[in-house]
């Protein structure tokens, strides 16, 4: 796994961090780039693909990712050639990450911790994912992921988060398969985006001395929710942002699926 020279964490801490996140690890180095002459894979290229959550070469790939039964999630999900500069995955996750909805010590924070696992959301119908790797700022990962709702709960996927965000700024501890990590600093912050509504925040999170900041924004358009994560996997410590680009992109694939 390219990433494991420059982001070295025991296979606990990796659990800490958002899953689907994991995914666009293995993308995030510009020295990913298809060769020139070769045309990229349409759902991302192999080296795209993520590997063991631990680092451990030789890996098993993962098996390419099944079509959503809703075709207009297809249609909304990011692919390799919408964003020039990124490298996109559509293993949006990690196959060793652990599976399910992370359960917070916190009632109030509970969905901060569900944004974290497969589904932004219990109530989420169906969920596509992608991995998503700059080639312009090296290390920086970010999961783009889409669900389907019924709009009265896409509605309230947003409400809860605000709600969470501010109860939540001291931090919770979440833990799914039974690994658990804290999540620190929790920090509403502005992020200018298109759809009908939106929250933004930023967070560290932590397991086994290991630390991470992550910026989340998640999107509401009608009944859709859009999830965006991003770190910095080259230095953890570091601020990372959901770059506007990617946002806007997946905003407007949304809008044209309908």
């Amino acid at each position: 796994m390219r990433i494991t020279a420059r982001f070295k964490a025991p296979a606990t801490a990796f659990a800490l961090l958002p899953a689907l996140l994991l995914g666009a690890v293995g993308c995030s180095s510009g020295t990913d780039a298809p060769a020139a002459g070769k045309s990229p894979d349409p759902k991302g290229s192999a080296a795209g693909a993520p590997s063991g959550a631990s680092g451990t070469p030789g890996a098993q790939a993962a098996s390419p990712a099944p079509k959503a039964k809703d075709d207009r999630l297809n249609r909304a999900a990011l692919e390799q050639g919408d964003l020039p500069g990124y490298q996109v995955s559509a293993q949006g996750k990690n196959p060793n990450a652990p599976d399910g909805q992370p359960q917070a010590d916190k009632k109030a924070c509970q969905p901060l911790a569900d944004i974290m696992g497969d589904k932004p959301d219990p109530a989420a119908h169906e969920t596509v994912n992608r991995g998503i790797g700059s080639q312009k700022q090296v290390g920086l990962a970010v999961s783009a992921s889409v669900s389907s709702y019924d709009e009265s709960d896409a509605k309230r996927v947003v409400a809860r988060l605000r709600e969470a965000v501010a109860a939540c700024g001291s931090g919770f501890t979440a833990t799914v398969q039974k690994q658990s990590g804290t999540y620190r600093d929790v920090k509403a912050v502005p992020f200018k985006t298109a759809g009908d509504e939106s929250v933004s925040w930023t967070t560290t999170a932590a397991a086994d001395g290991v630390s991470a900041q992550v910026h989340l924004v998640v999107v509401r358009e009608g009944s859709t929710v859009v999830r965006l994560m991003a770190l910095n996997v080259a230095a953890a410590g570091q601020k990372a942002a959901v770059p506007q680009e990617v946002a806007d992109k997946q905003l407007e694939k949304v809008g044209k699926a309908g």
